[in-house]
């Protein structure tokens, strides 16, 4: 397996730790994102991308986060102390959604993300720079599109890609409201309105 690109989205300095996000290409055919370069105690160190750990309110069964002190649906207080802890006794609040199982994997990892960050930061300097993180062209494979379109029993030619949502010039409207019948126009009348007919 072989890293064959790495983008980088630099952060501005804003006297926090986080420096950078970044993806990760494994053989032109599998892409990692949301990665982050972060400054530690003994120099960058590479995160990997993680989800936020939640458990359920024992009163209505809702899902909440680790951090929260009350259920999001019922309002009731929440233990703080019920997120499991590690060896230091630091509570485990989020989960690796993509690892590395080998210390060998995460050298390799972490090498060159770090390279390319440095690279990204001498780039950034230059008149001109651009940040190729966002740019997502050439992610979609069109025989992708083909299987998903024959699974789904469409015609292959009737499937296209589009930009992440909410890209200019890709967003989605819903489409329009079909005309009420007046007996449930009357009914949808401001508060209050009719009390006195």
């Amino acid at each position: 397996m072989v890293i064959t690109e790495v983008r980088i989205k630099l952060m501005e300095d804003n006297n926090e730790r986080l420096l950078a996000f970044c993806s990760v290409t494994f053989d032109d055919a599998f892409v990692v994102r949301d990665l982050k370069i972060i400054e530690g105690t003994k120099g960058c160190f590479v995160a990997m991308p993680s989800r936020k750990l939640t458990d359920r309110c024992p009163g209505c069964g809702c899902k909440n986060h680790l951090r929260s002190r009350f259920c999001n649906q019922c309002g009731a207080r929440l233990d703080e102390n019920r997120a499991t802890r590690d060896m230091d006794g630091r509570a485990k609040l989020h989960a690796d959604i993509a690892h590395p199982i080998n210390s060998g994997c995460r050298e390799v990892i972490q090498g060159a993300v770090i390279k390319s960050y440095q690279e990204e930061r001498d780039r950034a300097k230059q008149p001109g720079y651009v940040c190729r993180y966002d740019d997502y062209e050439g992610d979609f494979d069109e025989s992708y599109g083909q299987l998903v379109s024959e699974m789904h029993g469409a015609k292959a030619d009737g499937f296209r890609s589009h930009g992440p949502h909410g890209q200019r010039g890709h967003a989605h409207t819903p489409p329009p409201m079909p005309e009420a019948p007046a007996a449930v126009a009357n009914e949808r009348r401001g508060f209050g309105e009719g009390i006195l007919d």
